[in-house]
């Protein structure tokens, strides 16, 4: 019986040592939260390292996107600049252009009035000149917007002479009346002689042929500025000689065509000019002294 007791006390005995000992036992749960926390801490700083390298790599991507569309805008800009450049050079090169070809429609225009003007100049000439003209006495001719007359010696002078004759000065003065009108015309008045020398009775006078076709220019120069009224400005008086033949030398006929008066009207550069050129005094006769 005391050994039963005996017995039964000592299992209650190890009951209340392993009771102790259970009581005594550290608990396991805050490790396992501290575990648990570790993890989660963990997994959020893996979260948040995978989220930052996400938003670095978008960030390089948005940088370089951003480099990209920059680099586009300028792209952009010089070729808009390039653009500008050319239609402001076309609108010019189209005003150059038009301007262009108001100047030609001016021009020709101009040159239609020219050519009206020259062919009403040279009707009037040969209604004044039809006379000599039907005798081959006169010849005119037109070509590049000059009007030229040649008119032969013998109707303007007497043989070996520089003066007029009555004939000469009445077909002088009805060309004079024309070329008057002219106002944008130089006229150049040139002597023309054949290649015969002068003879003996006029040798003193006129040398050679030289001498001759500049006194008979510079007559007809003279008439057509004291009688027919022609600014001396656009005067020209020129001597030629024996050198710019028409025909030959060797028959009397063609002497005779050589031996000219040739009256060449150019267009004046400068038409107003005669208007400030000085009128020529009229001459004075000197007084003979008392006797």
């Amino acid at each position: 019986m005391e050994k039963e007791q005996e017995t039964q006390r000592l299992d209650n005995y190890d009951d209340v040592v392993r009771e102790a000992l259970k009581m005594a036992r550290p608990s396991r749960a805050p490790w396992v939260l501290l575990a648990l926390a570790l993890a989660a801490g963990a997994a959020l700083a893996l979260w948040l390292l995978t989220r930052l390298d996400r938003a670095q790599s978008g960030a390089a991507a948005a940088n370089s996107a951003l480099q990209d569309a920059r680099s586009q805008i300028e792209d952009l800009r010089t070729e808009r600049a390039d653009l500008e450049m050319r239609l402001d050079r076309t609108a010019s090169e189209k005003a150059e252009l038009a301007a262009l070809q108001d100047e030609l429609s001016r021009n020709v225009l101009a040159k239609e009035e020219e050519i009206a003007k020259l062919k009403g100049e040279m009707g009037e000439l040969e209604d004044k000149m039809k006379a000599e003209i039907a005798k081959g006495a006169v010849r005119l001719s037109q070509a590049g917007g000059k009007i030229k007359v040649d008119v032969v010696d013998e109707i303007l002078f007497d043989v070996g002479e520089s003066s007029f004759s009555k004939q000469g000065e009445e077909v002088l003065a009805r060309v004079g009346a024309v070329l008057a009108r002219m106002k944008d015309k130089k006229i150049t008045v040139s002597g023309h002689t054949d290649d015969l020398p002068i003879s003996t009775r006029l040798q003193e006078r006129y040398p050679t042929n030289w001498e001759l076709s500049a006194a008979r220019a510079i007559t007809v120069v003279r008439f057509l500025e004291e009688k027919a009224g022609v600014p001396g400005a656009r005067l020209v008086a020129a001597a030629h000689s024996q050198y710019e033949p028409l025909s030959s030398n060797k028959t009397t006929r063609g002497r005779a065509r050589n031996r000219r008066i040739e009256i060449l009207l150019t267009p004046a550069f400068d038409p107003k000019r005669e208007a400030a050129a000085p009128k020529p005094a009229a001459p004075t006769r000197k007084t003979p002294p008392a006797r």
